[in-house]
């Protein structure tokens, strides 16, 4: 056998990848084209389907976008801002433990993973008892601190939906912000200090202030809070939210972004970032569970809907529609993202 795989040397990677792809092929790639078949054909589970070669109909797709387009909406959005507060805590967090953590590193890191010893519905679970009428969230934001109305509740809300998204996804985004941050090479940073590379507080102020002022207002209206135009409009808010939040941010980037940071790690630690977004923003957007058990009827994301119409209505065509458009969307939201990114290291241009 030994002298078979020396004489076939070449053969080598192709039996050591086989495996992979066969698996690859039984159940990615065989559940994806049946799913397609499915999406184009038409009929009900009791009925029977009748799709191609016969039929194929392609109603499915602009049909199943124009019915549920708010929850194509309030994916992207849940999505994306569940993301951004992922990378605005993680980042944070791994440059902490990458740099400052010491011989406590290994132990940062598992407190972030250790919520995966957990059932992810039972964390569920347990964010629903906490952000509950009785729950201690509003123990103490409502009844201790008084900063919210009597009659505030978080349950029902995008605002539960986004916080049990961020929850959820958060280590998602830190392990490969670390990983990424722990490969810098310090002598770069110092390098860049001894050149100058100081303090960036103009720059810095500016720079939070506007990402804080985008900060708030997304946040405000994402989440259904304040409307900037139409009936409802409330713009005092979004100001005020925006002003607020812009001044925390002018203060944080003043003090705490300096020009090293931007010219040497910020670069270098790219690769994390569009490794953390992608890992973070996939499962998010497409998730069911927390918007079913934190949400109300007005939060459902298009997961709750692909999972209704498979398991619930057995609506077949329209689920498989729906969870192409989803993966298409994706796809193309990856590759403009790695192209604006430029992230070479990761996407092969190097």
């Amino acid at each position: 056998m030994g002298q078979f795989f020396h004489r076939h040397r070449g053969m080598v990677p192709y039996l050591l990848i086989g495996p992979g792809l066969l698996w690859l092929f039984v159940f990615f790639v065989l559940p994806n084209v049946q799913m397609l078949l499915y999406s184009l054909s038409t009929g009900t589970l009791l009925q029977g389907f009748a799709g191609p070669p016969a039929i194929f109909d392609v109603d499915n797709f602009p049909g199943s976008v124009s019915r549920f387009w708010g929850n194509f909406v309030n994916s992207v959005v849940y999505g994306g801002l569940a993301t951004t507060l992922c990378f605005l805590i993680g980042y944070p967090l791994a440059y902490a433990i990458a740099f400052r953590g010491g011989r406590y590193k290994s132990l940062f890191l598992f407190l972030v993973i250790a919520p995966f010893f957990t059932s992810f519905l039972i964390r569920t679970i347990s964010w629903r008892i906490i952000l509950g009428n009785d729950g201690p969230f509003l123990g103490i934001v409502r009844d201790v601190l008084h900063v919210v109305p009597a009659n505030f509740s978080v349950l029902g809300t995008p605002l539960a939906v986004v916080g049990g998204l961020t929850y959820q996804f958060l280590p998602f985004m830190v392990l490969p912000l670390y990983v990424s941050i722990e490969k810098v090479d310090r002598r770069l940073v110092e390098a860049a200090q001894d050149l100058y590379a100081g303090p960036w507080r103009v720059g810095g102020a500016i720079a939070g202030g506007v990402g804080g002022v985008a900060l708030g207002a997304a946040m405000l209206i994402g989440l259904g809070y304040a409307q900037p135009i139409g009936d409802g409009a409330d713009p005092a808010s979004i100001v005020g939210a925006a002003v607020v939040l812009g001044g925390l941010g002018a203060v944080l980037g003043a003090t705490l972004i300096s020009q090293a940071f931007l010219r040497v790690t910020f670069p270098l630690s790219l690769p994390g970032v569009f490794a953390g977004s992608i890992l973070t923003f996939i499962p998010a957007i497409g998730d069911y569970v927390n918007a079913q058990l934190l949400g109300s009827p007005r939060t459902q994301m298009i997961g709750n809907v692909i999972q209704g119409r498979f398991l619930e209505q057995n609506d077949y065509p329209t689920a498989s529609a729906l969870a192409f458009i989803l993966m298409a969307g994706i796809l193309v939201a990856i590759f403009l993202y790695a192209r604006v990114l430029g992230t070479d290291e990761l996407t092969g241009g190097a």
